[in-house]
């Protein structure tokens, strides 16, 4: 499905529907993420589910991990269009559980089904980009992707918050169910256009490549709630992450953990952007409600703030396209995300006033703005037809990870350290050496002429991998 016509934007014939359908089912999915941190406290009290509360939200993480390496290999396979309606429809059928649950165990089962789904939906919508849009409109499409994110940023909680008050809880996962089906409605027709590939064919089921999936999800999980294990929380943490990493090696394009050129620094650098970002973002609006008084509402206007500059930092790059070279606007995220963090650690360290550290947020999002459609482009463009499903779940799952391990490590070092001001300082000094080795990986994402491509360890010899485009 191509136009003609070399003017026709995201939001043009033959685009429109795929592209407000695409942005329709990431923006439910941002928006129940989102709702579901407000009303949890709210679920777990009525469902006397205290001693799950955590795995409520740790668990559609690690199945989201499974999903993503299931859909991106389906996807190589058969084209995306059947990964897509498998993903919509278990994402639908954990809303379904979850909001007619009567117990907290069959709530989490619900939640695990719709991580699942999520994590699968994620992968399959960027093949249908890759499929479906020309190269020069991907960028905007990641910039319209990532508005979609923004939005439920700043309504989901308190949204949900109201629909929990007025009708009940319940609703706030059903009532999603009834906009899934008309999202996935209007990609239908840009699904029946695509024509399958030459290769699609030719790629083999990859169930080990499941196994290990299944075993990083175990691992995530395990980092997730090592800080709930007296005594052992950091030898938990420690035979976690060793088995994450050894896990996610098969999962990842060769070369991925030692940083090589071209697109294997692409996905690692998505792992250490998500790490600094939202390894430190958690910890902002607690730094104002326990230094500052804050109220939780006005906390969250920080966060609004931030979201609203990763919005504004989006679509500015989309629109200046090729002028902002792919490696410049990832040295720069890379750069702004370091520098906003080191100024709220020195905000908690030396008492400076908090709109110092409210300031320094606006550069976060400004920064995940404009680097995080940009790795997205390179991830496409590095990707031949045969292996855009695989390194598409290759970025989604380094995301996850990356995301999943530094939230594990910043609660342990929360939970370590004595005082609160010692606490806070802790986290962000993680989190700032986190975003320093990125900075640092940063440039690597510059290929070389010729760049490798490798599916997993062993799967092609080196000397047949392709000849990427830059």
């Amino acid at each position: 499905m191509t136009s003609d016509d070399p003017s026709a934007g995201i939001f043009h014939r033959p685009y429109l529907l795929a592209t407000v359908g695409s942005c329709a089912l990431v923006f439910l999915a941002a928006f129940e993420s989102m709702a579901v941190t407000t009303i949890m406290p709210l679920v777990s009290r009525e469902l006397n589910g205290a001693g799950l509360y955590a795995l409520a939200f740790a668990g559609p993480l690690a199945t989201g991990v499974i999903g993503m390496v299931g859909a991106g290999n389906w996807a190589d396979r058969r084209g995306p269009s059947a990964p897509l309606y498998a993903s919509v429809a278990l994402f639908a059928a954990g809303l379904i559980i979850a909001g007619t649950a009567v117990s907290m165990p069959v709530l989490v089962s619900g939640r695990l089904v719709q991580g699942l789904g999520g994590g699968a939906m994620t992968v399959a919508l960027y093949v249908v980009i890759a499929r479906v849009y020309p190269g020069r409109l991907h960028a905007q499409v990641f910039a319209a992707f990532s508005a979609a994110w923004v939005v439920p940023s700043m309504i989901g909680p308190f949204a949900a918050g109201v629909v929990a008050q007025v009708l009940s809880w319940h609703w706030v996962f059903l009532g999603v169910v009834g906009l899934v089906i008309p999202a996935l409605a209007m990609i239908l027709p840009a699904m029946r256009s695509l024509p399958a590939t030459a290769s699609d064919a030719d790629v083999p089921w990859a169930f080990g490549r499941l196994a290990w999936a299944a075993l990083a999800a175990f691992a995530v999980l395990g980092l997730n709630l090592s800080g709930q294990v007296p005594g052992v929380g950091w030898a938990t943490a420690a035979v976690a992450l060793v088995l994450a990493l050894v896990a996610v090696r098969p999962l990842v394009p060769r070369g991925t953990l030692r940083a090589r050129r071209g697109l294997p620094s692409v996905i690692l650098m998505r792992g250490f952007a998500s790490a600094s970002f939202f390894g430190a973002e958690v910890y902002v609006p607690y730094l104002l409600t326990d230094h500052y008084a804050f109220t939780p509402a006005f906390a969250g206007l920080a966060l609004t703030g931030s979201a609203l500059a990763w919005a504004g930092a989006s679509a500015v790059q989309g629109r200046l396209g090729s002028r902002l070279g792919h490696a410049g606007a990832v040295r720069i995220g890379a750069l702004s995300v370091l520098g906003a963090i080191a100024l709220v650690l020195v905000t908690t360290v030396f008492s400076w006033p908090v709109g110092v550290a409210i300031l320094g947020w606006l550069f976060a999002g400004a920064g995940m703005g404009v680097m995080y459609p940009r790795l997205s482009v390179m991830t496409l463009a590095l990707s031949g037809p045969e292996d855009q499903g695989f390194n598409s779940s290759a970025m989604s799952i380094t995301d996850s990870l990356g995301g999943a391990l530094s939230l594990a490590l910043t609660g342990l070092v929360f939970s370590a350290l004595t005082t609160a001001g010692a606490s806070f300082a802790g986290v962000f000094a993680l989190t700032a050496g986190i975003a320093v080795v990125g900075l640092l990986v940063a440039p690597r994402v510059a290929g070389r002429k010729r760049t490798e491509v490798v599916r997993i360890a062993g799967a092609r010899p080196a000397d047949e991998a392709d000849d990427v485009r830059a």
